[in-house]
């Protein structure tokens, strides 16, 4: 199991596996930073793209990236604010909340182009695989659904408490996608109907998980809403480590 907010720090301090901030160099001259961890094993593995929260890269996601890698994975995680920052730096620059607004004004296309880049640096290293997943978080979920109708090679999307895009965009989906929602996050959850109803239209692999009494951030948050949250991250977690397994 993957550690909650909490417990990130003390696990990514516990952890045995290799773990490294890259810069992964962008057209134009620039770069995205982001954090890369790998697992411990003979052969190939999986490339897993894990796409943060609207508060941006942090420990918690680095934490996540290191548990992908205990079950096998290349698990990299980009920074969709490098540069964005004030003194031309990422996630950890801005105060506050102003990372979320950050967040909220970045150009979808150049979102899509980081995160091509990001899947190409891993999926060139000698340690990788053909296989590549996307994983995200809140807004990092929408945006994993959002990128799954941009990148026609992606071979999973796992879809935390996100929103997919508009009903249009499906039709280029090329790959399964996996959502995972709790019960009491209706902001999300209550898209999740038409969500099935337009991919079933659209013939696509969607499967969605809705986990009764479980808030938003469930994953994150594994201590919430008197087990109820752990129970789901638990279920979530368990469910995305059968597909990725099942895709090696």
């Amino acid at each position: 199991m993957v550690a909650d907010a909490e417990g990130a720090m003390a696990a990514l301090t516990a952890s045995p596996r290799h773990g490294e901030w890259i810069d992964v160099p962008l057209d134009g001259g620039d770069s995205v930073r982001c954090w890369i961890v790998f697992p411990e094993r003979s052969d190939r593995a999986p490339v897993v793209i894990v796409i943060h929260e609207i508060m941006g890269l942090s420990d918690w996601i680095r934490a996540v990236a290191d548990g992908l890698a205990a079950e096998g994975a290349i698990a990299i995680a980009p920074d969709l604010l490098s540069g964005k920052g004030p003194a031309g730096g990422g996630s950890e620059s801005f105060a506050g909340d102003q990372v979320r607004s950050a967040i909220r004004g970045l150009d979808p296309s150049e979102v899509i182009a980081r995160l091509d880049a990001a899947r190409a640096y891993a999926q060139a290293l000698p340690a990788a695989g053909t296989a590549s997943v996307c994983m995200g978080f809140c807004w990092g979920g929408r945006t994993t659904f959002a990128y799954a109708t941009a990148q026609p090679d992606l071979d999973g999307a796992l879809v935390y408490y996100g929103t997919a895009p508009s009903e249009e965009t499906l039709s280029s989906i090329a790959c399964p996608v996996l959502g995972f929602y709790g019960g009491d996050d209706a902001r999300v959850t209550s898209t999740v109907a038409g969500t099935t109803t337009a991919m079933q239209s659209k013939g696509k692999d969607y499967t969605p998980h809705i986990f009764a009494g479980a808030g938003h951030g469930f994953l994150r948050q594994q201590q919430a809403r008197d087990g109820a949250n752990l129970e789901a991250a638990d279920k979530a977690w368990a469910e995305s480590i059968r597909f990725l397994r099942g895709i090696r």
